[in-house]
Formats: C-alpha cells, structure tokens, sequence
C-alpha cells in the first residue's frame, strides 16, 4: 500500500539539507574562528542536499552510477557531520580509518550493484555503516556532557538515527516482497521521513550548540580582562558588592588589596608595550598562584589590580600581601624585567562600608606606599 511518494520524500530531505548548510556556512562566517565544525557541519548537509536531490531526479541515469554515487554521499556527509562535532569539541580527528571504511563499503556496495545486483545486501551495508558512523558520534557527545538543551538535542537525534538503521536493518530479513529504495511501503516511508526530520532536527542542535558556545565566550569576554584574563573592574565591583552584603549578613570580615605595579610606564617606554604586556600577564599569573579558589583577581585599568579575600581578615590579608610583594619584585628567567608592587589593604571594619569606601581606603593605603618609597604594604 503507497503512504507517500519515496521521491517526495528523498526531494524533502534534500532541501531541508540545502536549508541547513546555508544556515550553517552562513553562521561560520559570522562567528569567531574559535567556534570551529561550523564548516564540517554545513558541507555535510550540502551533501545530504545533493544526495537526495538525485535520489529525487534520478531519471535515465544508469543504477550502477546513481547508487554507487548515492552510498558515497550519504556516507561521506554523515562522517563529515561526526568531524564537525569532533572539530566543535577540540577532539582528536582521524581520518584514515573512517575513509578506509567507507571506501571498502562503497566498493563492496557496487559489487551488490553490477556484479550480483542485491538491493537487500546494500540496504543492509548502508545501514551497518550508518549505525557505526552514528554510533561513535552518540559516544562523542555523551562524553563531552548533556548539560545543555543543545547537546540532549543532538545526542537524541543522532540515538535515534542509529535506532532506526538498527531496526531498518533487522526489517530488512523479514520483509518478503521484493522492495528497493522507491518502495512506497508504509514501513520503508516511515524509515526515509523520520530520517529526513531527524536529519533536520540535528542540523538545529548544532546551530543550537554554535549559538550556546558563542554566548559563552561573549560572557567571557564581558567578565575578564583580554590580555590577563583577570575580572573587569565592572564584574569585580559586581563580586565585590555581593561579598560584602553576606559579609554584613552573617558578621564577617573580607579585605581588599590594591596593587599598582611600580615604575611601569618606564618599562613600557624603554623595553616596548609587548614586554610591558608579558609583564603584566606574569604578574597575574604569579598572584593567581598564591590566591585561594575563593579568592577573585581584577584589573582595574592599566598596571593597576584588586584582588578580594572572603573570609579574610587584616593580619592575613597583610600576609597575602607580603608575599605577593615578595613574588612579584623576584628576578625571573624570561625576557620581561621584574617589577615592584605597592600594595593598599582595606577590610570591612565599618557597618556603614560600601564598595567605594573600601575602595577608597585601599587606594589612599596604596598611594601611602607609593609615598612611602614604593615596594610596600600599607593599610588602611
């Protein structure tokens, strides 16, 4: 009994395909290059475009042509979809396995097409090579974590694609009348559309997942700072706003130290702006080494870093402070010359303190370093 019309069918799911690549190839041009698999992913649906428009207009083509050409787009575009998400992930790619894998399934399939035509044995080889390829790509995803609406989408789309290969492959023994890829069966209907919506639905996750890790390095790039990767001043005022009001809640101290990096502006004048950024990078590092995990880092502009201690009070947070000024007035081994520290504290010893008054403490302490001679602790 006819359900729908196969070459409907093969002609949909090659638009949907069409559609897709050009969302996809249209998206890698517009997001930053570390958002990589955009491409993988748009070239394999411009393969699945191909692939079903000729299963569509397949009309005075020779079988042995048509089908052997059908097999190696279908499966090159379905590997080429498991790259994107290898790419997308920063996961190992090996090439030469998979292409020798589809290159000895392409020729046993033509063997199945001239030399012992047998539309069974080459549906059943399609389909072991499509459960495979699905397969490793549905444990790809599974280990790179299903914390997100994007990558359940995608891992359930590509289960379920391996799901119906599966059970297309075990009807495959058990249907009795003769049948090829037209059949207008309401089995073999059913397996092509689910396959085309399927192919559909994860052409949307993987935009999904593109839009998700484009959010994220844009949240990044919004809380810290571009060379140092230390907070911006506005998401460290942010942090430190919201650690002194549970300070105030549950009647506990925090400090602040200030950190302005002496003679800095002589560094970049006499060694160049790139020593006076490696400086700068160093320094960050140096102090993240020393910090605890609660403990946040931010640059404030320029040479000039605050660094919030939870639970902290002034005895400790002046230790903190000496060693960093010990740290960062060391001689290391690279290029970069080594730059002294003056460092500000402040603690939330008043009810009535806000973030600019801390702030305001720590600062007028740093400047008293500065004054001082420079290369000090002093608080406020």
């Amino acid at each position: 009994m006819s359900f729908i019309d196969s070459r409907t069918v093969f002609l949909l799911t090659g638009l949907m395909g069409g559609l897709m690549a050009l969302i996809l190839l249209s998206i890698k041009r517009n997001y930053p290059p570390s958002i990589r698999g955009l491409g993988e992913w748009g070239h394999a649906m411009v393969l699945m475009f191909v692939a079903g428009t000729i299963s569509a207009v397949r009309v005075g083509f020779p079988d042995a042509m048509v089908i052997g050409l059908l097999n190696l787009l279908i499966w090159s575009g379905t590997y080429l979809s498991y790259v994107g998400s290898q790419r997308f992930f920063g996961v190992r790619i090996q090439v030469a396995p998979w292409l020798g894998i589809i290159l000895v399934s392409w020729l046993i399939s033509l063997y199945f097409t001239v030399i012992e035509p047998d539309y069974g044995m080459r549906l059943r080889l399609s389909n072991l090579v499509m459960t495979l390829l699905f397969a490793v790509h549905a444990r790809l995803l599974y280990r790179q974590g299903l914390n997100s609406f994007a990558k359940v989408l995608a891992f359930s789309v590509v289960v379920t694609i391996a799901s119906i290969q599966i059970m297309r492959f075990v009807t495959t023994f058990t249907q009795t009348a003769p049948f090829n890829n037209l059949d207008t069966s309401l089995a073999h209907s059913v397996f092509v559309l689910t396959f085309a919506f399927a192919l559909l639905l994860f052409s949307i996750s993987t935009v999904l997942m593109a839009t998700d890790k484009l959010r994220a390095e844009l949240e990044l790039l919004a809380t810290r700072d571009s060379l140092t990767n230390a907070l911006t001043r506005r998401s460290m005022n942010d942090s430190i706003e919201q650690e002194l009001q549970r300070c105030k809640r549950s009647q506990r101290s925090m400090a602040l130290l200030l950190m302005d990096l002496d003679h800095f502006k002589a560094i970049n004048d006499s060694h160049g702006h790139q020593v006076g950024d490696q400086v700068l990078t160093r320094f960050v590092g140096n102090v993240n080494k020393l910090l605890r995990q609660v403990d946040q880092l931010g640059r404030f502009g320029g040479e000039e870093f605050v660094a919030l201690l939870p639970e902290t009070s002034l005895q400790d947070a002046q230790l903190v402070a000496e060693r960093i000024r010990a740290v960062a007035g060391a001689q290391v081994g690279d290029s970069a010359p080594a730059c002294t520290v003056s460092i500000g504290i402040s603690t939330n010893s008043l009810p009535t303190d806000t973030v600019d008054t801390l702030l305001a403490r720590a600062d007028a302490a740093m400047y008293r370093a500065k004054a001082n001679g420079r290369n000090r602790v002093e608080a406020g």
